[in-house]
């Protein structure tokens, strides 16, 4: 679930940048505009994947120790 939302994010981070930087929204392009229902889908999981990344402050970094040959 958190790969999944970390690519729908960076998705929605750079449909945001094309938008920024040349006003071409690529899922409107793609999609059918910003009011078809379909955008609104897209948009609404996109903003669900950033909501769901905010859980990524609160959690506790795992250490993962790869066992090394030579140890």
């Amino acid at each position: 679930m958190d790969r999944l939302a970390l690519i729908l994010l960076i998705i929605g981070g750079l449909n945001w940048g094309c938008i920024g930087l040349f006003r071409f929204d690529v899922i409107a392009a793609i999609f059918g505009g910003q009011v078809s229902s379909l955008s609104r889908v897209i948009y609404t999981i996109v903003a669900l994947a950033a909501i769901w990344c905010i859980s990524f402050l609160f959690r506790e970094r795992e250490i993962v120790r790869r066992k090394h040959p030579n140890n």
